[in-house]
């Protein structure tokens, strides 16, 4: 939680810098771009190799990594020599360094909880998001108020926490593994290899999983389009803030109000998960998570502004825990990694597009009409959840099988 805390402070930290600095929402929307560019680069090879390596070791050096790049910054900035391409560098490096640790986090949940106990894991992680989602944007507000730099070096040193609690985890987690014969579950027919298969033919096994999973395919196409159309959300209450004459301390108050809508949707995605099925919860969230959007381009005064991204960020851990649970669930171990990272690819790829693009309409249009614009394919995404035949069908997330 507290590096949880930590990535939000800094994230928000990165557009309000180069805003700052160039006073250009395209180059703030660049600077968000380029963190997500890596998945488009190392997101497929990642995945198998996250499968082949020890999950928890991976963890460490990722966080380890991440530290020392966000350190750099305020360390750069005391010297005097903090450029724009040196952040644009970080941003790549702490991109880089989530991919393999957010593929070895998922591909070690399950192994760390019971099938029993995996809808309750994954509510209880958005849980941990939605505080830092509360937390992290009024802190970011009172440390870049103090000073440009503050954000990153608490961001540095929240790092230092989630490496601690890693070190503690007790779980064994074995080198790789591979499928053998027969029809048991993935943790029964699991066998070692002494010599991998070439990269390439593990990434296409991910690929083929994912791709051969109707539910799952649809669910990557789903929520990418809907992440592409809202990605660039804080750009735009920026640009409304700053219309509004708000100031920096108010701003992270105003994100801060995501964090309670965020902990609330944290708080009833159990009930739901035990009581609604999957199809149902992600049909009804998607026509939620489009609804409201709209509230964002008629929100007269920051108190307005607050409260839509209370009430449309009530909706995200519903959305985001219910499809990874259902994801995790459903995807043999062997490849948790591969097929995990084909579908973060797809969503982070349409993340870096709709940064972009919400930086351009930005420029072009004003924040009101972006709005506007943005909320046409959220609306038809949701109507394309509805008639998905086999997302209507999808059963409660305890009654979801491994499928090898």
């Amino acid at each position: 939680m507290v590096s949880a805390i930590g990535s939000q402070v800094s994230t928000l930290a990165f557009p309000w810098l180069i805003l700052a600095v160039t006073g250009s929402p395209v180059q703030a929307g660049l600077i968000a771009a380029i963190r997500t560019l890596p998945y488009l680069l190392f997101g497929l090879p990642a995945g198998a190799l996250v499968d082949r390596w020890n999950r928890k070791r991976v963890m460490i050096l990722c966080d380890s990594g991440r530290a020392l790049a966000l350190g750099s910054i305020p360390l750069a900035f005391a010297l005097g020599h903090l450029t724009i391409l040196h952040l644009y560098l970080v941003s790549f490096i702490e991109g880089s360094l989530f991919i393999f640790y957010g593929l070895a986090e998922a591909a070690a949940l399950p192994r760390i909880v019971s099938q029993e106990q995996l809808s309750a894991a994954t509510a209880q992680n958005e849980l941990v998001y939605s505080v830092s989602e509360l937390l992290g944007p009024s802190i970011s507000g009172v440390l870049y108020s103090l000073g440009n730099a503050l954000p990153f070096l608490a961001d540095a040193v929240s790092y230092s926490a989630s490496i601690c609690s890693l070190l503690f985890i007790k779980t064994q987690f074995p080198a790789p593994i591979r499928s053998g014969s027969g029809q048991q579950g993935p943790k029964e027919n699991e066998v070692r290899v002494s010599a991998p298969r070439k990269l390439w033919l593990e990434i296409v096994e991910g690929m083929q999983w994912l791709w051969h999973h109707a539910v799952i395919r649809f669910l990557a196409l789903l929520v990418s389009g809907l992440n592409l159309c809202s990605a660039g959300y804080v750009l735009i209450v920026l640009v409304l803030a700053q219309q509004q004459h708000a100031s920096k301390f108010a701003t992270g108050l105003i994100f801060a109000t995501g964090g309670i809508g965020s902990i609330v949707g944290a708080l009833i995605t159990g009930p739901l998960t035990r009581r609604f099925s999957v199809g149902r919860i992600m049909i009804t969230a998607s026509w939620f998570w489009a609804l409201t959007w709209l509230p964002f381009a008629f929100a007269p005064n920051p108190l307005a502004l607050a409260i839509a991204i209370a009430a449309a960020f009530i909706v995200v851990p519903i959305y985001m825990s219910v499809q990874y649970g259902y994801r995790l669930a459903s995807i043999p171990d062997r490849l948790q990694g591969r097929v995990n990272s084909v579908y973060r690819i797809i969503l982070f790829a349409s993340q870096s597009v709709g940064l972009l693009l919400t930086g351009v309409l930005l420029q072009a249009i004003g924040p009101v009409f972006t709005v506007l614009v943005l909320f046409v394919p959220q609306f038809v995404l949701a109507l394309a959840a509805t008639l998905h035949r086999h997302l209507r069908h999808a059963p409660r997330l305890s009654e979801v099988q491994s499928s090898s």
